[in-house]
């Protein structure tokens, strides 16, 4: 395959997502250097994808879609397949057309200076990537991954000016709607997937299920396209997003984010069109948002609410359209997803520049800015006559392209089709209240005198405007591209002979074979119908199709418009919908219940929380257990008598735990158990285990005695010791229970009866316990690690932030510089402590501590063969630590480990992933591991295992979080610590913990 054409097929496609990913992170930094004009730079990214959909307009004329799949987690069904048709054609033009020149008006419409345009440039770019790969996936679940996307970069769009609260709630509102409409989808889609075998549309369309399963599966799929496009239920989520800026509304609410669900619902129309529910349910929808959006729109005062609540009703027209199921009305619809795109997108950049021009965007307070800013009065008039529909524009043919479509449908089309005409009337309504609240001048308000208004700044949405008028005066042109699409969708009875033909026979035919099926249909079938329709030829696009109906109810909807222009004057203003009065009563009372069972449930102690999760897992599981009897009658007590001398004693430490009222000896009792079951590993033949265990166990109770210094010497008599007795012995009955059931059950060959095997043949190494956790199931550690690192940084943050927190109030001085004397073996504090501490322990201490260090190596190098291994030679190294910190406190912890913990677990984690990384570099999987048999000199021979770097990296962030929770939970130790009076200890003694 030659280079070209990699750029121009479904490589390419891909190759653009990933060019705005890279365009996005390097955004902040471009913006920091060049200012505003680094967004005229980033908009080359979009306008790639206009320039890659372009280069392919020859071939997807031609009906050959451009397609290809590539593997990505064939586990899960997951494939990067790219499948662009003449719609997904469209939908690039527009996401990376408008989104470059939204992305040059942003370079005029922020301030200079401002400390979030990088955050914006970001966010945007990265938003037209998420957009890019939506509408060129072939895959549903990746589909529905790019869906979220966009999802959860509207919300940071939306909520730009994090200051205001009107900008967090609506972007909050926005994620709620859309959220919950695309997990719904993503059900559907499951639904659909498992049924047919695949995920990829193009070959699902043809195996979709019948009956109950589809009409479910198909209701699924609308909910998330509804509430993406904001239709009836959902349209109050949009117009309250308008507190994003300008730039975001004519991009996201214009032209690319809400038409997702458009786009999603003209995708699947080919195969569900036919569907009663998908029809019903888009006829109805649709038009009840056109008719409330449009009367929503005439009476706002604020333009931009105007024009969010216009683009509500418009879109509802888009989805009634789609909702007929016909060729035509696919066509129609279409052109007014291109026409809507153009004309919306200006109007929103025009309103921006009027905000920022004159600093309202009131209708009442605008006067006279047509005589000031004549050239903007005039795009916006350009954009306002397609908006309502007027000839020669992209708006009037694609108006009257929906009005012939329905004219010859059925009798509940022809309802719809009535609905629309009214709704057509409130577009121009609503269009003659923009422009003439915006440039007209109104004899009693004061004139407006904008701000120099330069072409650099407007000149995009004259582009747009342009474009309409030209998308109307080459209609044939557009019609040729739109047809393509449209003829895929099956026509019905209208065409009579399409069966007959073959164009939906087999349900594996592609985009060019069904339209050439059906056009040929159409031609052998001139004079017959199947069941009594009449036989016409296809609709084209066209700016003058002679005096016909639909010619009559256009002119009909733009008289009516004007009527109804007059009458809104009498109307109060500024109404908000009910939809959005709905949600906040909604959230209101979820709030409320919140608060109720939260008081009624969480009561703030910690042995009460405690003991209702734990009475859960004893009832639920452990009474689906004892209904099941999911076990197997057959067992044994034990193997040795030495295992049950061992458990009769951790069962008595535990039932003395349990008992103990000071929280000393419980702690030291439960780690009698955790030795216990050390001593068990050990009987089991696990050294591995056991050694990791008696560590675990060891720092643990070190982490323990720096906690309990902080608590109360004694429990609470809350909940009593009976009850706590009951309770534990409650679970641990139903935990033993579950792990015998979960044995017992088991049917096929355990995964691990051939690791033993696979230790040496696969990961070099003798210790199977090692190579498994650094090799086979390397995955596995490599989440593990993340977990620590996660857990280790929240937990200083917080420890952290409460001493300073404690410090404000107390006044005490900042910690010690961690600074430690440098150049010396026995290295010590400056000031080695001696009030409360143990000189001889001190020396002994130092003594030992490189022994125990370089013990610790030896394990991290060993543990391939032998017991060790990177996380229990972190623990003893982490040991070391522990007892240095105790012998002298937190600066001879300082001393001995004069690093910063932060950077330790980052140089951990880079090391274990950067091992993956090498292996994939040098040809093999993520995570493989080599081995190499080297004869040094003075080493002799040595085998080396490339795994052990990645265990490298598991003993760093082991003994990172050994110290950073010594630093944290230990921090009040030692002479130069946090000095507290009396006071500050009864305070901190009386907060809970």
């Amino acid at each position: 395959m030659s280079a070209p054409h990699l750029l121009l097929g479904a490589p390419g496609a891909l190759l653009l997502v990933a060019a705005h990913a890279l365009a996005a992170v390097a955004a902040p930094l471009a913006v920091r250097r060049l200012g505003r004009r680094a967004l005229y730079l980033l908009a080359a990214a979009p306008a790639a994808s206009l320039a890659w959909a372009l280069a392919n307009t020859g071939p997807i004329l031609a009906g050959r879609a451009v397609a290809g799949a590539y593997p990505w987690v064939p586990g899960l069904g997951l494939e990067l397949a790219v499948q662009v048709g003449a719609l997904g054609w469209l939908m690039i033009v527009l996401v990376g057309g408008v989104g470059a020149l939204v992305l040059a008006y942003s370079a005029r419409y922020f301030a200079a200076g401002d400390d979030r345009l990088g955050r914006f440039a970001a966010l945007f770019v990265a938003f037209a990537g998420a957009m890019l790969g939506l509408v060129v996936s072939d895959n549903l679940l990746v589909l529905y991954v790019f869906w979220e996307l966009t999802t959860v970069l509207s919300y940071l769009l939306i909520g730009h000016d994090a200051a205001r609260r009107a900008s967090r709630a609506a972007a909050t509102q926005a994620l709620l709607v859309t959220t919950l409409g695309g997990l719904a989808m993503l059900a559907g889609f499951v639904m659909l997937g498992q049924h047919a075998g695949t995920y990829r549309w193009s070959q699902l369309a043809g195996a979709l299920p019948d009956g109950a399963h589809l009409t479910v599966a198909l209701l699924l799929v609308l909910l998330g396209a509804l509430s993406k496009s904001a239709i009836f239920p959902f349209s109050f989520w949009l117009p309250a997003a308008m507190a994003a800026p300008t730039p975001v509304s004519a991009y996201l609410h214009a032209a690319a984010m809400v038409k997702a669900g458009v786009f999603l619902t003209a995708l699947m129309t080919p195969a569900f069109g036919e569907e009663t529910a998908w029809r019903a349910v888009l006829l109805v929808a649709g038009t009840l948002t056109m008719l409330v959006g449009g009367w929503t729109a005439l009476r706002q005062h604020d333009a931009k609410l105007l024009l969010a609540h216009g683009t509500v009703s418009q879109l509802g027209l888009l989805m009634a359209v789609f909702g007929a199921g016909s060729r035509d009305a696919a066509l129609a619809g279409t052109a007014m997803l291109l026409a809507h795109a153009l004309f919306k997108a200006t109007l929103f950049l025009v309103v921006g520049v009027v905000d920022r021009s004159t600093g309202t965007r009131d209708l009442r307070e605008l006067s006279g800015l047509g005589r000031r800013a004549p050239w903007l009065a005039a795009v916006a008039a350009l954009a306002g006559a397609s908006m309502a529909g007027l000839p020669p524009t992209a708006g009037f043919v694609a108006k009257e392209a929906i009005f012939e479509a329905l004219l010859h449908g059925s009798a509940v089309e022809r309802v719809v089709l009535g609905g629309l005409v009214l709704g057509s009337a409130l577009t121009v309504a609503y269009t003659l209240r923009l422009l003439r609240g915006v440039f007209a001048t109104k004899p009693a308000v004061t004139p407006t005198r904008p701000r120099r208004i330069g072409w650099a700044f407007a000149g995009p949405a004259a582009v747009l405007a342009v474009a309409g008028l030209a998308v109307g005066g080459f209609a044939p042109a557009v019609d040729r591209m739109l047809a393509v699409y449209a003829d895929t969708v099956y026509a019905g009875a209208v065409y009579a002979g399409a069966a007959q033909a073959g164009a939906v026979g087999n349900g594996q035919a592609d985009a060019a074979q069904i339209g050439a099926a059906q056009a040929n249909a159409v031609q052998i079938a001139a004079a017959q119908s199947g069941d009594g329709h009449a036989i016409v030829v296809p609709y084209q696009l066209a700016l003058w199709h002679g005096f016909t109906p639909a010619l009559g109810l256009s002119a009909l909807a733009l008289a009516g418009g004007a009527r109804l222009f007059l009458l809104a004057a009498r109307l109060p203003g500024g109404v908000r919908s009910t939809g959005a009065r709905a949600y906040d009563r909604v959230l209101t009372w979820v709030g409320r219940l919140a608060v109720e069972l939260t008081g009624a449930t969480q009561r703030g102690s910690l042995p009460f929380s405690l003991g209702v999760i734990l009475l859960v897992m004893v009832a639920l599981p452990g009474g689906m257990m004892l209904a099941g009897r999911p076990w197997s009658a057959e067992g044994r007590a034990w193997d040795t008598p030495a295992q049950a001398v061992v458990a009769a004693g951790v069962i008595v430490a535990a039932v003395i735990a349990v008992r103990a009222s000071r929280r000393l000896t419980a702690m030291i009792l439960v780690g009698v158990t955790g030795y216990g079951t050390a001593v068990l590993f050990v009987l089991h033949g696990a050294p591995d285990l056991a050694l990791t265990q008696f560590l675990v166990e060891t720092v643990t109770i070190a982490m323990f005695v720096l906690v309990l210094r902080r608590l109360p010497p004694r429990f609470s008599r809350r909940p009593s010791r009976r009850g706590r007795a009951a309770i534990g012995v409650a679970v641990g009955v139903v935990a033993a229970g579950m792990a015998y059931a979960a044995t017992s059950a088991r049917q096929a060959e355990p995964i691990s009866s051939g690791f033993a095997d696979l230790a040496v043949s696969y990961g070099g190494g003798d210790n199977v316990v090692n190579v498994i956790l650094v090799d086979i199931r390397a995955w596995d550690t490599m989440g593990e690690i993340a977990v620590l690192v996660a857990a280790a940084t929240g937990v200083a943050s917080l420890i952290f932030r409460g001493s300073a927190a404690l410090r404000r109030r107390t006044g005490s001085p900042g910690p010690a510089s961690r600074t430690p004397v440098a150049g010396r073996w026995l290295a010590t504090a400056p000031r080695p402590a001696t009030e409360g501490t143990s000189i001889i322990l001190q020396v002994v201490t130092r003594l030992l501590f490189h022994v125990i260090v370089l013990l610790s190596v030896y394990l991290l190098f060993s543990g391939h063969n032998a017991p060790g291994g990177g996380f229990a030679a972190g623990l003893v190294c982490g040991l070391a630590l522990t007892v240095r910190y105790l012998a002298g406190g937190r600066a001879e912890l300082n001393a001995a480990a004069p690093v910063d913990a932060g950077a330790v677990l980052g140089a951990g984690l880079f090391v274990s992933v950067g091992t993956g990384a090498a292996a994939m570099l040098l040809g093999g999987d993520v995570l493989q591991s080599a081995t190499l048999d080297l004869s040094l000199p003075v080493l002799g021979e040595v085998h080396l295992v490339t795994s052990v770097f990645f265990d490298i990296g598991v003993y760093l962030i082991v003994v990172a979080l050994v110290l950073d929770i010594l630093r944290s939970l230990g921090a009040p130790i030692g002479a130069d610590d946090i000095s507290m009076d009396d006071s500050s200890v009864k305070t901190m003694k009386e907060e809970p913990v």
